[in-house]
């Protein structure tokens, strides 16, 4: 347990911060399994597409995530989705 009061409110600001890390990785998974989802059905992913890129530069943008994991993650989004739009 904390001793300073210091210490105390940096308990506190890090269970914050857990939190909201954990809902917007959430919405990130989310999204990107919105995407797959579509591609995989044949159904129009343009949207989800766009919708799952934002939220993943929104992630970087707050700190979530690291700008190279973002990057990783839009590339392989990315690669995916040519894929699935060549072969239909």
């Amino acid at each position: 347990m904390a001793n300073s009061r210091s210490a105390l409110k940096r308990v506190r600001t890090a269970e914050k911060r857990r939190l909201r890390n954990k809902q917007v990785k959430s919405k990130i998974k989310s999204s990107v399994r919105n995407v797959q989802r579509a591609l995989a059905e044949n159904h129009d992913a343009d949207e989800l597409f766009r919708r799952a890129i934002k939220t993943i530069d929104k992630a970087v943008s707050k700190g979530v995530l690291h700008p190279n994991t973002a990057a990783r993650k839009k590339s392989q989004l990315h690669r995916q989705y040519n894929k699935e739009r060549v072969t239909q």
